[in-house]
């Protein structure tokens, strides 16, 4: 199933869900802990970046400094789609609300600031209904 470019329907459709829990990047020279349940992972240079949850993370002695909430945009977003990140980044923006993106190949997920989720999915939910 291809996934949605128009983005006014992107937006007007985007039904933001805050996941439940806790989550935090931490960061690997090496091999990541064997086990590791992360929810999203991206290799760069530096290392292996982690996203799990904060649990996981504790129970495991992890470091990190971010504790986020996950956010996930349900509408099917196309990976060519045009606009999604930058509107839903510039209505956080607004609201001064820190937004770190990782696409899926069916959904966009933020991770926000563990403070701000609540405002985050209001912002966003305001941002989908002005876009109806």
């Amino acid at each position: 199933m291809a996934g949605e470019t128009d983005l006014r329907k992107l937006l007007a459709d985007m039904r933001p869900v805050l996941n439940p829990g806790r989550f935090v990047y931490c960061t690997f020279t090496g091999r990541a802990p064997a086990g590791l349940r992360p929810v999203a992972t991206v290799a760069e240079p530096e290392g292996l970046t982690a996203v799990l949850e904060q649990e996981e993370a504790d129970a495991l002695g992890l470091s990190y400094d971010y504790v986020a909430a996950w956010i996930t945009l349900r509408i099917h977003s196309a990976l060519s789609a045009v606009g999604l990140t930058a509107a839903v980044a510039g209505r956080l923006t607004e609201h001064g609300i820190s937004c770190n993106v990782v696409a899926g190949f069916h959904h966009d997920h933020l991770f926000v600031t563990a403070d701000d989720a609540e405002r985050a999915v209001r912002a966003l939910e305001e941002l989908a209904a002005e876009s109806s």
